[in-house]
């Protein structure tokens, strides 16, 4: 299946597409990437300059960025219930609200006006108002980075797509996952749903 590149009369010209595009930036957070975090993803660290870098280019071309945590109350009562084990009584839990495992790694600090986006679930639009944020910033291209590549990466993909974002992309070198083989057979599965996934320096071209 060919990738839906958003070529119709309504898609915005060249110039303007990095208008109507947001960069989502989801779960770099230090539970996820620091080693020895709870829910460490092997690969998370490595991807930590690439994903850096993609804001940056975000900023420069006037697209918008979005970030997207995972947050959780403490006592775990919103958490998958696969994952409740995690938050037993006088135990803090992974990404609960205020710890150092919820924030953001080092050096990916959101700017004044840029969008903080709080989630439970693998997918930034589940039980959220993500769609509605960028139904009003009128974003037509939707940009994935972070962790993890067959978690929260791809439900968000799958979602974008699914609720007919002209242009869903993932950016292949700021993802991560708990190896290469499930990142590249993940990214495998997205490209044959037409979703993009270049790197950033492509990215950045086009």
């Amino acid at each position: 299946m060919a990738p839906n590149n958003g070529a119709g009369n309504d898609a915005p010209k060249h110039g303007e597409e990095w208008q109507h595009t947001a960069l989502l930036i989801v779960d770099m957070q230090n539970d996820f990437i620091q080693a020895g975090g709870p829910l460490h993803v092997a690969g998370g660290e490595a991807v930590v300059a690439e994903v850096k870098k993609a804001v940056i280019i975000a900023r420069e071309k006037g697209a918008h960025v979005i970030w997207v945590v995972r947050e959780h109350d403490a006592s775990g009562r919103d958490v998958e219930l696969f994952r409740t084990h995690l938050y037993p009584d006088g135990v803090v839990g992974p990404t609960v609200k205020g710890t150092y495992g919820c924030q953001l790694v080092d050096g990916l600090e959101p700017k004044t006006g840029e969008t903080m986006l709080v989630k439970s679930r693998f997918s930034a639009f589940f039980a959220t108002n993500l769609d509605l944020i960028l139904r009003r910033l009128g974003i037509a291209t939707v940009v994935v980075a972070g962790v993890q590549t067959p978690n929260c990466i791809r439900a968000t993909a799958f979602d974008a797509l699914a609720l007919d974002y002209p242009k869903v992309m993932v950016l292949a070198d700021a993802t991560a996952a708990a190896s290469p083989k499930v990142h590249d057979a993940n990214l495998f599965d997205m490209r044959n749903v037409g979703i993009g996934t270049p790197t950033v320096d492509e990215w950045s071209s086009q």
